[in-house]
């Protein structure tokens, strides 16, 4: 952090125990090289790919993680719908039907600056839920009368999707940044309103698999046409995301980078 910016690194989603590894081993060393001032995580897949659980919540924590974003999978696990109501520093998607458990939006203090995360899940080949577009603009609204730093989660299926709300949102938010494939994208930009945007940050686990999990459970799944549950890959984990740098006050990116660690 220099006096007139700030750099903010956003983790793609983590998946199982070599996620979890992965964060315990290298995060600290990837926020050094990046010289991040903030950390912000997609968390759903913590807890063996599916969900997170309490343990999973402290060990993210302590390895660095500010704030711990999720989507679809946040309900897998029943004992944290009471702490999502407890603690502000992990999300469920805004746009949930209300009354719903948990928060989607939050604003942290951190060295005397403060930034709002906002968590948004799509509705394109996803559960239905309420227009995550609305929903952003009235979350957005809120957030700029307390900080002009506002960095947007969007679990999402659709690249349109996500790309339509970062056009949407251009100009009022830090950044956009897509998750839930698994599959980190190289269109890394940064929009005419002073934007970042990135389709999808990628996957904190075992890359060179399908989208983190075993590939035969994947195969069999496709030529069986069964629902076969998927199981996460075992093997060394990879780091993935951005770290965008932006003006503390007027909250525009400066910079965005893409980065495997």
């Amino acid at each position: 952090m220099t006096k007139n910016t700030i750099r903010v690194m956003m983790i793609g989603d983590v998946s199982g125990q070599s996620g979890m590894g992965a964060l315990f081993l290298g995060l600290s060393s990837a926020i050094k090289q990046y010289n991040a001032d903030f950390v912000i995580l997609n968390g759903e897949n913590a807890a063996g790919g599916f969900g997170i659980t309490i343990e999973d919540y402290n060990n993210l924590k302590k390895a660095g993680v500010d704030v711990i974003t999720s989507g679809n999978h946040i309900w897998q696990k029943d004992e944290i719908f009471p702490f999502l109501d407890r603690n502000d520093d992990i999300l469920r998607p805004a746009n949930y039907p209300e009354p719903c458990i948990g928060r989607g939006m939050t604003i942290k203090e951190k060295n005397g600056v403060s930034v709002s995360v906002i968590n948004l899940q799509g509705r394109v080949d996803m559960m239905t839920t309420d227009d995550p577009f609305r929903k952003a603009e009235a979350l957005v609204r809120n957030a700029r009368k307390s900080t002009n730093l506002i960095f947007v989660d969007f679990h999402a299926e659709s690249t349109e999707e996500k790309e339509a709300l970062a056009f949407f949102l251009d100009g009022s938010v830090t950044a956009v940044a897509g998750t839930h494939t698994h599959v980190q994208t190289r269109d890394e930009k940064i929009l005419k309103g002073g934007t970042a945007y990135i389709t999808d940050l990628g996957l904190t686990g075992v890359l060179n698999k399908v989208i983190g999990s075993d590939p035969a459970k994947s195969i069999e799944r496709q030529l069986t046409q069964l629902p076969i549950r998927s199981e996460v890959a075992e093997g060394k984990g990879r780091i993935q995301g951005i770290v965008v740098e932006a003006d503390k006050e007027s909250g525009k990116a400066l910079s965005i980078e893409r980065f495997t660690f």
